[in-house]
């Protein structure tokens, strides 16, 4: 599997297969300048939980919350942990999860397996007035897909946006990119 390019930036492991990009990045001095992908320590999540609030914590939890969704043989991680809770405290971001959290812009040179989620239409919308290659076909005004270059757009990770209904529809947008 390729690995995330040197420009990228974020959380997590280089050569995640789950890549959930959003448009901002945790308001802590370290990592305002990051600029590689940092693998996340044990209670990481919580301490950037305790300094940035609700809204953080929220991400964290929709992220692990769409892993531990059930049916889509692209996700094993439910093998690593006995809860969603467990696997964000344990596993989500950290080196060898494969999952990463990017604040730069995809690299979609084709990479076998790795699935690219924008979280956030705006978002989207953003990336590819900036030169994003994607041809999405939007499905409806939250959610589109790129199936060439394993690309989907759903609402931003956040309760309300991504409810569990709607995470149930992402997690079969991403079973159907390998069926």
């Amino acid at each position: 599997m390729k690995t995330l390019s040197i420009s990228a930036s974020g959380f997590g492991d280089t050569a995640a297969s789950v890549r959930v990009y959003i448009a901002n990045r945790p308001p802590m001095a370290e990592y305002t300048e990051l600029k590689t992908v940092q693998s996340l320590h044990s209670g990481e999540i919580e301490a950037i939980n305790r300094a940035c609030g609700n809204g953080w914590r929220k991400v964290f939890n929709v992220y692990a919350k769409l892993l531990f969704t059930p049916g889509v043989k692209q996700f094993s991680f439910a093998q690593q942990a006995g809860s969603w809770q467990q696997y964000r405290e344990q596993h989500l971001l950290q080196a060898g999860s494969n999952t990463a959290l990017l604040f730069s812009a995809p690299d979609l040179t084709p990479a076998a397996n790795a699935v690219h989620i924008i979280a956030g239409r705006t978002h989207a919308k953003a990336l590819l007035d900036a030169g994003l290659p994607a041809q999405f076909s939007w499905l409806d005004h939250e959610f589109a897909v790129d199936n060439h270059l394993r690309v989907l757009v759903c609402p931003y990770f956040d309760y309300r946006q991504l409810n569990n209904e709607k995470l149930t529809r992402l997690a079969g947008l991403i079973k159907a990119l390998d069926e």
